[in-house]
């Protein structure tokens, strides 16, 4: 690896954002090979420099990619001081580096990842990498006859958004009244808002699914667990399908 600004390298360590690191090291709290260095723009062979912060060697870590099965009632962020969010849910000393791949609202359930890797949250969540996203949800109301129809063709919302291409499909249901929805975007609120705009209203919404990856059903609501090599290869080859 070539010689590489000390802010820079703490960031990719994760000890915090680039800023954040800039402030530590101007107080004086980093060490490259025994000596304190104040300058964030100081050049470091990140291979064989020995940083320290606050007396502690700083090392790489592999990178870390968890599913979890977001519960409703958090909400998606790093940190809030009124609201648990998914973070709460990881162990204090887990959670240093980590967030949250796109958003789910709070009360919104089902499939998030979270990592420490921002170039796989960009590929994901980038409109044209059409990585799609599959929601099923309890509805109430009357749905216009064509309302899978409207979705294929590209749903104007009421507000005048026109979103993507998208799939509705009925589900067996029993006494409700099930869908899937199987989307490539993420605007706000952009499930209930589709719904909305062919007669329904959303009562309950689960994520199932990003790209070829599928919500473990055995992971209850709340939990979350590391994503096995085969279930990251998913993520990043993505299924291509068309609606």
């Amino acid at each position: 690896m070539p010689r590489m600004r000390l802010d820079k390298l703490l960031a990719h360590l994760n000890c915090g954002s680039r800023k954040e690191v800039q402030v530590m090291i101007r107080a004086g709290r980093v060490q490259v090979d025994g000596t304190v260095e104040r300058d964030p723009a100081a050049k470091v062979d990140a291979d064989n420099a020995q940083v320290a912060l606050d007396g502690q060697v700083q090392q790489y870590q592999a990178q870390r990619y968890y599913m979890l099965n977001k519960p409703a009632g958090v909400i998606t962020a790093s940190r809030d001081a009124r609201h648990d969010t998914v973070l709460d849910l990881f162990p204090e000393e887990m959670r240093r580096g980590l967030f949250a791949v796109g958003r789910l609202d709070k009360d919104t359930e089902g499939l998030l990842i979270v990592t420490d890797d921002g170039a796989l949250s960009h590929a994901l969540m980038s409109p044209v990498k059409h990585v799609y996203k599959v929601y099923e949800a309890v509805v109430e109301g009357d749905l216009l006859p064509d309302a899978a129809t409207r979705f294929a063709a590209g749903l104007a919302l009421k507000d005048g958004t026109v979103c993507l291409p998208a799939r509705l499909e009925p589900l067996a249901g029993g006494d409700v009244q099930r869908v899937r929805v199987t989307l490539r975007e993420g605007k706000y609120h952009q499930v209930k808002r589709m719904i909305a705009a062919v007669g329904g209203a959303v009562v309950q919404l689960r994520r199932v699914q990003m790209g070829g990856l599928q919500l473990d059903p055995e992971l209850a609501a709340g939990a979350f667990r590391p994503l096995t090599e085969q279930e990251l290869a998913l993520l990043q080859q993505p299924t291509q399908e068309s609606i």
